[in-house]
C-alpha cells in the first residue's frame, strides 16, 4: 500500500510540473506543447525515427535479457565488456528507443570499459509522440521502477560486474538521484535534467556519490530547471556525498539527444539551441565520474 501510495504521488507531481511547464511557456522554446510542432508532426518524425532506429538497432550487439524481481519480470538490453564494470541506463518518458540505445552504446565503448544495461521501464511499450510519453510517464509505478532498477544492479554484479553505477536522463535522471538514496547496491550516479519527488526519494539521504547535469534554459519547472538544479545541490552538500552540479548555459532540457533523429526530434518540439559542445564536456566528466568511482 505505501508503494502504491508513494508512485501516485510522484506521478501526481510529475504531472502537474509537465501542466505548468506547458502554461508556463507560450513560445517556440515551450519542451512539452510548442507552437510550431502539432501533435500529427511530431507523430510522423517519431515513426519514420522509430524505423530508423529499429534498423540500426538491428545491428547493434545489444544482447537482451530477463530479469525477475519479486512477481514481475522485465526484459532489458546489454552492451559491453563481460566483466567490465556495470552502468544500468535508465530512459526518458519516450521508452527504450532510439537514443537511449545511443546512450547505453556510447557508454559501453568508453575506455577503459562499461557494460551498460537498459532496463525496460514500460514493459515494451514506447511513445511515439509527446501525448504518449506523457501519458506513459504519468502511469509509471515509480516505486516499482525503483525495483526494477535494483534488479538491474543486482543482475549486473551477478553477471560480472563488480561495481555498478546507475545513469538516467529526463525521468531516468530523476530516478538515479532516487536509486542513489534508495538502492544501497549503487556505487555512482550521473543525473541528466531530472529530480525526484520529495515523496519518491530525498537527495539529503543519497549514499552514493552524485553528479547531475541541466541546462540553464530548461523550462520544466521544479523537475529540472535551474531552481530545481539549485535545490539539489544544496540537498546533496547536506548528504555529506561527493557530488557535482553542472549547470550549462544556454542550453535547454534534453541537450545530450545528438544523433540525427533526436536532433529532428528536439527541432520538432520547439528546442534549436545548439548542444554538441555542451554533449561533448557532459560525456567527458560522465566518463570521469564513472571510471573514479567503478574502476579499481
Amino acid at each position: 500500500m505505501l508503494a502504491a501510495a508513494l508512485s501516485s504521488s510522484s506521478s501526481r507531481i510529475f504531472s502537474r510540473t509537465i501542466a505548468k511547464s506547458s502554461a508556463a511557456s507560450s513560445s517556440s522554446s515551450s519542451f512539452f506543447y510548442p507552437r510550431a510542432a502539432p501533435r500529427l508532426a511530431i507523430r510522423s518524425m517519431a515513426d519514420s525515427s522509430s524505423a530508423a532506429a529499429a534498423a540500426a538497432a538491428g545491428s547493434a550487439p545489444f544482447t537482451k535479457v530477463r530479469i525477475e524481481r519479486e512477481d514481475t519480470a522485465f526484459d532489458a538490453y546489454v552492451v559491453g565488456k563481460d566483466n567490465a564494470p556495470g552502468i544500468v541506463v535508465l530512459q526518458e518518458w519516450w521508452g527504450v528507443d532510439f537514443e537511449i540505445k545511443n546512450h547505453a552504446l556510447k557508454i559501453s565503448q568508453m575506455d577503459p570499459g562499461f557494460k551498460a544495461l537498459i532496463p525496460d521501464l514500460y514493459r515494451g511499450k514506447v511513445g511515439l509522440d509527446v501525448a504518449e510519453a506523457q501519458h506513459l510517464m504519468e502511469g509509471l509505478d515509480w516505486a516499482g521502477a525503483v525495483k526494477d532498477i535494483r534488479a538491474s544492479v543486482n543482475w549486473l554484479k551477478a553477471n560480472g560486474s563488480k561495481k555498478v553505477g546507475v545513469t538516467g536522463f529526463c525521468m531516468g535522471g530523476a530516478l538515479s538521484i532516487a536509486s542513489s538514496v534508495l538502492v544501497p547496491e549503487v556505487d555512482s550516479v550521473v543525473a541528466f535534467y531530472g529530480v525526484p519527488s520529495p515523496e519518491l526519494a530525498d537527495p539529503a539521504k543519497a549514499k552514493a556519490p552524485v553528479q547531475a547535469h541541466f541546462g540553464e534554459l530548461d523550462n520544466f519547472v521544479g523537475f529540472s530547471d535551474v531552481t530545481a538544479a539549485k535545490a539539489l545541490e544544496e540537498k546533496l552538500k547536506a548528504s555529506g556525498i561527493p557530488y557535482e552540479v553542472h549547470i550549462y548555459p544556454g542550453n535547454g532540457h534534453a541537450f545530450m539527444n545528438r544523433s540525427p533523429d533526436g536532433i529532428k526530434r528536439r527541432k520538432n518540439m520547439g528546442l534549436e539551441d545548439d548542444t554538441e559542445a555542451t554533449a561533448e564536456l557532459a560525456w567527458s566528466r560522465f566518463k570521469t565520474w564513472m571510471s573514479r568511482y567503478l574502476h579499481p
